[in-house]
This record gives structure tokens, sequence and C-alpha cells, in this order.
């Protein structure tokens, strides 16, 4: 029973922090003008304060003390440093715009720290082609670039509303329960306790109105960091099949947890290749901006999302016997469908412009010559939008 008085202090400690921080850190943000501007491509139609990560950072550091108390965590002496970094490179970013290839760098950096001091890697492949237990070099090659991968996964899809937020506290839940429920309980209670710190920031990003406040690259790049170390302890923890909970197929269930932020990477960039742009150029290709352009609120563009992520989540649990290889190509088969279906109705109605300096298709020169600030009403027809 002490787990679960731990991991009940962690989150509500967590959440109580970050819904008194995130007021403080509003007020300080307007007063020194750090604030994010609406452009081009911006979802936000008024000036809104950033650096909404610190909560989260201050609130899960404070609350995974508390709640470690008692529980031996030894790797946290180093994960602290790295999240510390890479916070700081969120904050410099929010506040003097850092090159995408700096914040590579540093992302680098923050990777090679959680695998030789942390000793947080991959060491085997599950069976993946055959390949089970594998080097230091692979694991170093393959860690860095799960990192990478889902750090700027989850800063990419930091353009509406709760929607980065609200991934992240259904994939710390998804991982927080198979962690306690398997006796990781100290994985269990950092997960619940990032769930808190976001939830904290949630209410004030979603519904809040005089101290609404935006994550910025200050807390996407922190949660991806934390949520990459817990999809490697979830790996690493499934190697050893006699354990109580073992999942079998765990990379593929891995890739279905993150489903929406990964497809979702992988989908924009090909755009940006196809359209002879650079990779780490911003635009308006997300997938939550086609369901904008088809009418949808920030508010149900996300929840909409959310829900499709809990259902590729239900299904890869349930289907985990498939394979690893077999599962994942399923994964990616249904990502592709759902992704086309918005592209489809844009496409049909007309509801974004050839030439769009943000806005494209997958496939060049599909686009129409209608004005980009269309909608697709519940009529079925367009209308004007503020977007």
């Amino acid at each position: 029973m002490e787990i679960y008085g731990s991991l009940f202090i962690s989150f509500i400690l967590a959440l109580v922090l970050s819904l008194y921080e995130v007021p403080i850190i509003v007020k300080i943000a307007k007063k020194l003008h750090l604030v994010d501007h609406p452009n081009e491509r911006s979802s936000a139609s008024q000036s809104i304060p950033t650096l909404g990560g610190i909560a989260i950072f201050l609130s899960f550091i404070l609350s995974s003390a508390i709640g470690l108390y008692g529980f031996e965590l030894p790797e946290m002496s180093y994960i602290l440093p790295a999240l510390g970094l890479i916070l700081f490179v969120g904050m410099v970013d929010d506040l003097l715009n850092l090159s995408p290839y700096k914040k590579f760098i540093a992302q680098i950096i923050v990777a090679m720290m959680l695998i030789f001091l942390a000793k947080i890697h991959f060491t085997n492949l599950h069976g993946i082609f055959g390949v089970g237990a594998i080097g230091i070099i692979p694991g170093t090659a393959i860690t860095v670039l799960t990192i990478i991968v889902i750090t700027n996964a989850l800063n990419m899809i930091d353009g509406i509303d709760g929607l980065a937020g609200g991934i992240t506290m259904l994939i710390s839940f998804v991982f927080g329960s198979w962690f306690l429920m398997s006796g990781h309980f100290n994985y269990a209670i950092l997960s619940f306790t990032l769930m808190g710190s976001v939830a904290g920031f949630f209410y004030f990003n979603v519904y809040g109105t005089e101290n609404k406040i935006f994550m910025g690259d200050t807390g996407s790049l922190l949660i991806g960091t934390i949520i990459s170390i817990l999809v490697i302890q979830f790996n690493e923890f499934n190697i050893d099949q006699t354990q109580v909970y073992a999942v079998t197929s765990a990379p593929a269930i891995s890739f279905g947890i993150l489903s929406y932020p990964l497809m979702d990477i992988i989908r924009v960039i090909s755009i940006r290749i196809v359209h002879l742009r650079g990779p780490f150029r911003a635009d308006k290709n997300h997938f939550h901006h086609r369901l904008l352009t088809l009418g949808l609120s920030h508010r149900q563009a996300t929840y909409s999302i959310i829900g499709f992520n809990v259902i590729f989540i239900l299904a890869v649990f349930y289907l985990q016997h498939f394979g690893i290889f077999r599962l994942m190509v399923y994964i990616a088969l249904a990502c592709f469908i759902l992704v086309m279906i918005p592209a489809y109705f844009i496409k049909k109605y007309r509801l974004i412009k050839k030439n769009d300096p943000v806005q494209h298709l997958l496939i060049p020169g599909s686009e129409t010559d209608i004005p980009a600030n269309r909608i697709w009403n519940s009529n079925g027809r367009s209308s004007q939008s503020d977007e």
C-alpha cells in the first residue's frame, strides 16, 4: 500500500504546484513581455505568455523528490542534469529563437548524458529481424535516434491548445499503469508525477483566460525527453518475458502508445522533403492543422486526436501477439488511412490554395487556388475563418 500513497502524493503535489506556479509565471512573462505573438503559421489570435514548461519542470522535480522517498532510483542524479540542460535549451529557444541545428546538437548531448551517465539505453531489439541482444555501439545509436525522434515529435505537435499536454498525460498514464502493475514503482512515480505536472499546465492552456499560457519549447522539449526515458525503460523492462505483466512486441506497443506524435512527425517531414523544404522548417502541415482547416475548434481537434490515440493504444495491447513487425505494419497502415481522410476532404472542397507558403497536401500540385483561410463547416460548404 505504500506505493499507492507515494503515487497519490506525488501526483496531487505535482498538480497543485503546477496550478500554483502557472499564474506566477504568466504574471512575470507579461511583465517582461515574454509572449508568443501570432504569425502566419500560429493558431493563436492573441499574444500569449510562453515558458509554461518552467512550471512543469519545477513541479515535476519537487514532486518526484518527495514521491521517490524510500524508493531507489540512482539514475535520477543524472536524469536531473539532463532535464535541466534541455530545459535551458528550450528557454533560450523561446526567448532568442535558436536554430534547429543547435537544438539538435543539444539533444544529442542530453542523449549521451542519459546513455553514459544514467545508463538508460537499449540493450535488446526483442527479436526484430531476428536480433536480440545488441552491443553498446548499436544500442547507443538506436537510443540517440529514439530520444531525438520522440523529443522532436512532442515538440512538433505543440501547435494547438492542449494537444501536447493531453497526449503527454495519456502516454504517462499508460506507461505509469504498466510500471505500477509490473512492480517498477520508481518509474510509476515518475510517470504519474509527470502526468500531474502537465495536468496543472493543461488546465490553464486549454481553459485559461487571464492566465492562459503556452508550454513553448521549454516544455515540449522537456516532456519529450522524459517520455523518451519512459519508452526506453519500458522496452528494457520487457526483455524478461517471465516477469508478471510482461508484454510481447514491446517496441511495437511503444510505437502504438506514441502513435500520434510519431505518425505526425513522419508525415510532416515527408511533406517538407517532397516540397523541397528543410525538414525543420516550420509550417502548418500537421494533422491538427488539417482538423482546424476542416472547421474543428482547438478543443475539438485536441480531444479527437487524443481519442484516436486511445483507440490505437487499446488495439496494440490487444493485438500484441501479432508480433513486432506485423503489428508495426498494421499501425502504420491505420495511421496512413487516418491522416489521409482530412486531406481527402481538404482537396475535395478546395480548402487551401495552390503554392500556399505554409500548407501543402502530400502530393505536389494537388492544392487549389482557393484562399487558404476557408474552412469546411458542418453543412459541407466552405466559409471564412479567422485562423
